[in-house]
């Protein structure tokens, strides 16, 4: 069984191929998208059944193929709630091939994509959205793996640029919605592999680049209340996951070249609350950890190629930050690793070799 249900604001897609090109895009999303699945699974599933979840207000993609591509691209986000719920069987679902369950809300998203290009130019965000994603699995008895996976995201920026490519872009983001939420909820009596994983953030931009320069200034603001919750329960189970991550400003530029220059700023003045919970009776290895971050970037070059870093780097945390991890087991069990990290600021500058 598969399922797929999306609900989309304003969506925009373009490319360019041995030429040049400038985009020019404004969007508001100025409504709710709401999606939801809702499976209910009663007795014997043999196949694998697969549920995904989407939610969007604004989405932008751009394409360049041996090109230059210049971007002057905004995104609005009005006050709303951008919502994906994913939920599937009951209790007494006997999932025989496993489940992969997925919510998906983010509230406006820009995908850049460079072949032997050049990309330059812009990209504003900002969202004052409620943006919630909440995805589960209850079952009696799975015998194969079987995961939920929850994503929540105000405002996200992938770039990825390869094969003699080069970068050049200014990224602004604001998140001011009253809360950013990341649910995720894997139950079973009895379950061979079983995993909860929730992600929520309230601004994320993550850029790559191969064969050329990459030049970055990111300002990432947020005062939304980021909430991530992952939650595993199993009677019986041989391997079972907990896993959640909460951060406030997230920012990622690698360079596998010679030259990097990075200037970052991010303010976070919102909550950021992480929690993963395990529980169950007999079984064999848990896995229990939450990670929660107020401001984080990273930034690294290529050190084969005698790489180049330079980085400006301020950070303001004033929300609370805090990360907790529970791991119940009432019977027997063979290996618990747990973990729970609470960061305000968080910032690593590198060059390292390719592929480490």
């Amino acid at each position: 069984m598969t399922v797929e249900t999306s609900a989309q604001g304003n969506s925009a897609s373009g490319a360019v191929q041995n030429g040049s090109i400038t985009v020019q895009s404004d969007q508001t999303m100025q409504g709710d998208a709401v999606a939801t699945t809702d499976i209910t699974l009663g007795g014997d599933t043999y196949g694998v059944v697969n549920a995904t979840t989407q939610a969007g207000g604004n989405y932008l993609a751009v394409s360049a193929y041996d090109a230059n591509l210049t971007l002057d691209a905004a995104q609005t986000t009005d006050d709303g709630l951008i919502s994906a719920t994913t939920e599937v069987g009951d209790s007494n679902a006997r999932l025989h091939a496993g489940a992969a369950v997925g919510a998906s809300a983010i509230s406006n998203t820009v995908a850049v994509y460079g072949q032997t290009s050049f990309v330059s130019g812009t990209i504003d965000q900002s969202s004052s959205a409620i943006v919630r994603s909440f995805g589960r699995i209850e079952s009696q008895y799975i015998p194969a793996e079987a995961s939920v996976t929850s994503q929540a995201i105000a405002n996200a920026i992938a770039v990825n640029s390869d094969n003699t490519s080069g970068q050049d872009l200014g990224v602004a983001q604001r998140s001011i919605g009253s809360f950013i939420e990341a649910e995720a909820s894997a139950n079973a009596g009895n379950a061979w592999d079983l995993a909860a994983r929730a992600r929520a953030t309230a601004n994320q931009a993550v850029l790559y680049n191969e064969g050329g320069s990459v030049v970055t200034a990111s300002d990432q603001r947020n005062s939304s209340f980021v909430r991530a919750s992952a939650l595993t329960t199993a009677y019986d189970y041989g391997r079972a996951e907990a896993y959640a991550r909460g951060a406030a400003n997230e920012l990622s530029v690698g360079n596998n070249d010679i030259y990097l220059e990075i200037d970052n700023t991010q303010f976070n003045t919102g909550g950021v609350d992480v929690n993963a919970t395990f529980s169950g009776t007999n079984g064999y290895d848990v896995s229990v950890g939450a990670d929660a971050v107020g401001n984080s970037v990273t930034g690294y070059a290529c050190s084969e190629c005698e790489g180049y870093l330079e980085a400006g780097n301020v950070q303001t945390n004033t929300g609370d930050v805090s990360a907790v991890a529970n791991t119940t087991v009432a019977g027997s069990n063979r290996s618990v690793i747990t973990g729970a990290n609470a960061v305000g600021n968080s910032a690593s500058f590198y060059v390292s070799r390719s592929g480490n």
